[in-house]
């Protein structure tokens, strides 16, 4: 069977980890489709900070990571028709936009799974970013010359 799951994966953290995680004990493959700046962009005010071609390389160099493919276009049917995924695995934000409801009848139609997670309250890439700006206007400099 074959997982898709996709997002902006921008910081790569816990959180993502076990999504991933989880997504891998639903099937054989875990397809992760990765948003380019342009799709982040419709939706959320700012751009990641990391480029989309070193986000798809961290995530493929995860174990529990098969196929890595970026979306450029903000609509998942094509992803899923193309992978011709099994089952699709979606965040608890999902809402009712046009691109949500049609892959949702898509894949009904086709007679896959969608399967809907919670986020994982441990951490966020938002909360990083956050983090990271409040130590600096806090003195608490952080020392990137021994990266």
């Amino acid at each position: 069977m074959i997982v898709y799951t996709l997002g902006t994966f921008d910081l790569l953290h816990v959180g993502h980890l076990a999504l991933l995680e989880y997504c891998e004990t639903l099937g054989s493959v875990l397809a992760v489709g990765v948003a380019s700046d342009r799709v982040v962009n419709s939706y959320k005010p700012n751009l990641p900070v990391i480029p989309l071609e070193q986000r798809m390389q961290m995530l493929s160099a995860l174990r529990c990571v098969d196929i890595v493919r970026p979306y450029d276009e903000l609509e998942y049917v094509s992803g899923c028709k193309e992978l011709n995924a099994d089952i699709f695995v979606i965040g608890e934000d999902w809402g009712s936009k046009p691109h949500n409801l049609a892959v949702e009848s898509y894949l009904k139609a086709a007679g896959k799974q969608i399967k809907q997670v919670l986020y994982n309250p441990r951490t966020s890439s938002t909360t990083i970013k956050q983090n990271v700006i409040a130590q600096s206007y806090n003195g608490n400099h952080l020392n990137l010359s021994a990266a």
